[in-house]
């Protein structure tokens, strides 16, 4: 048995747009649960009734929701607010400020602020829309928890694959230079080759990752599990003209 809080739990998870399945998963309620609970209690006012129509940018979404899966969360707050917050390196000052530039581009009028922590700074934004715009969304580590895109989020990653991917890079991967030994006339040379990486925990990430290269045409191998590689010549060329190394 579960009791009222547990349950409007549960249904406010669906309010976020995310489906049956996922949150099934995630909770351990079964479907056919949810859905008599769905009947049966009041319902919550669906967030997609108080959301604005979308992002103001597409191309700045894309981008910020690869910043967002990589290295960003959403926090609540009690009175019903919601903050925005994005980790970037003290490393790449560039990186910061491509973040700091994309969170107004999707919500204008937004305050950003810019945290200090050790290390790396804080880009955070105080809105009580971000989880309608983020409905990946949820308690509990992404990579603990399905992650899966909705169909007007499927509609910008398809129109803008290069921001998502650009956006993924620069919070969870790198350019980096490889290099090999080889013998030729008895002699040893290095031999030096870019490669771009990609880690992650979650699958769901790193499928929505390699599943967006496909539609791209980039060539990739997975490492290990928690890492995909691109080092083709042809693919890494084409990741320096859309993406390049983080700044």
């Amino acid at each position: 048995m579960y009791d009222m809080e547990t349950r409007r739990s549960v249904l406010r998870l669906v309010t976020q747009g995310r489906s049956l399945n996922s949150v099934s998963t995630e909770t351990g309620v079964s479907r056919a649960a949810i859905r008599a609970w769905q009947a049966r209690i009041e319902p919550l006012p669906r967030m997609a009734r108080d959301c604005p129509p979308g992002p103001a940018d597409n191309a700045s979404y894309a981008y910020l929701l690869g910043l967002y899966l990589g290295d960003g969360c959403i926090s609540t707050y009690a009175r019903g607010g919601h903050s925005l917050r994005i980790a970037c390196a003290d490393a790449w000052p560039g990186l910061i400020e491509l973040c700091r530039a994309a969170i107004p581009a999707v919500r204008p009028g937004v305050s950003v602020a810019v945290v200090q922590r050790q290390g790396c700074v804080m880009v955070s934004s105080y809105d009580r829309h971000w989880p309608c715009l983020f409905p990946q969304h949820g308690p509990g580590k992404k990579h603990d928890r399905p992650i899966e895109l909705v169909g007007w989020q499927r509609e910008i990653v398809d129109a803008h694959p290069w921001e998502l991917i650009r956006g993924l890079i620069h919070s969870d991967g790198c350019r980096t230079t490889n290099w090999t030994t080889r013998t030729v006339g008895g002699a040893t040379k290095r031999n030096e080759y870019p490669r771009y990486f990609f880690t992650n925990k979650s699958a769901d990430i790193l499928r929505l990752f390699t599943d967006t290269l496909d539609a791209l045409g980039v060539a990739w191998k997975k490492a290990n599990a928690k890492n995909i590689s691109v080092a083709k010549k042809a693919s890494v060329a084409l990741m320096d003209t859309h993406v390049g190394p983080k700044h």
